[in-house]
C-alpha cells in the first residue's frame, strides 16, 4: 500500500512543480521577452514599476509551488 501512497505523492509533487514552471513562464518569461523586444509596444505600454512587482509576485508564486513540491516528496514512506 505504501507504494501506491508514495506514486500518488510523486504525481502530487510533479503537478505542483509543473505548475511552478508554468508561473514562471507566463508570469516572468513572457513579460520579460515582451519588455525586452517590445512585442506589440508591450514595452512602451508597461511601466518598469509595474512589471517588476508582476515578476515578484509571479516568482513568490513559482517558488511557493516549487517548494510544496518538495514538502510532499518528504512525506515519501522508506
Amino acid at each position: 500500500m505504501s507504494e501506491v501512497r508514495n506514486e500518488q505523492k510523486k504525481l502530487l509533487a510533479n503537478a505542483l512543480d509543473r505548475a511552478s514552471t508554468a508561473c514562471f513562464t507566463v508570469g516572468i518569461a513572457t513579460p520579460v521577452a515582451g519588455f525586452l523586444y517590445n512585442i506589440g509596444n508591450f514595452g512602451s505600454a508597461i511601466s518598469g514599476v509595474r512589471l517588476t512587482v508582476g515578476i515578484a509576485v509571479w516568482l513568490f508564486s513559482a517558488i511557493a509551488l516549487h517548494l510544496m513540491a518538495r514538502r510532499v516528496l518528504k512525506g515519501l514512506m522508506p
